[in-house]
């Protein structure tokens, strides 16, 4: 099962062209509705079933900051203020241009991270964040239309 997905990830890591955002691709191996995200290869699946999926660019967690395992989407947020510290009034708020949590987020049950859109759309394909994941904002606002509250979310090594 997880052998395919490494076998997925690395023919997605060795092909010629980067991949563009909402590319349909084959993949197996977990549940329709889940959220697989490759970090080695940067890359977010969203799986449709039927042995696809929707690949999109993402940017991952810096060395040392990088997590894996299995959580789920715990909250939905549209223009989410940010603030460097949780529970500090918003240093940022939601909407504006200077916000790095983008157009829109589905927070995670695992502490603070997240997947959130971004104001800074050169850091989509690196190891960039303090653990959760970028998404360019047109991909976050499509992703967070199909996915509820409740979808379980595969961060891989």
């Amino acid at each position: 099962m997880r052998r395919l997905v490494a076998l997925l990830i690395a023919a997605a890591l060795f092909t010629p062209q980067l991949a563009q955002a909402r590319d349909l691709v084959p993949f197996r191996d977990y549940p329709a509705g889940a959220i697989v995200v490759a970090t080695g290869a940067r890359q977010l699946f969203y799986v449709i079933g039927n042995g696809q999926a929707i690949r999109y660019p993402v940017g991952v967690g810096r060395a040392g900051m990088a997590w894996h395992g299995r959580a789920y989407v715990a909250k939905k947020l549209v223009r989410p203020a940010w603030s460097e510290r949780p529970g500090v009034t918003p240093a940022i708020p939601g909407g504006s241009p200077r916000n790095p949590m983008g157009a829109a987020v589905l927070g995670l049950d695992r502490g603070n991270y997240a997947i959130h859109g971004t104001n800074n759309p050169s850091s989509i394909g690196g190891f960039v964040s303090h653990g959760c994941i970028r998404m360019h904002n047109e991909d976050i606002v499509d992703l967070y239309a199909r996915v509820a509250v409740g979808t379980e979310v595969f961060v891989l090594r």
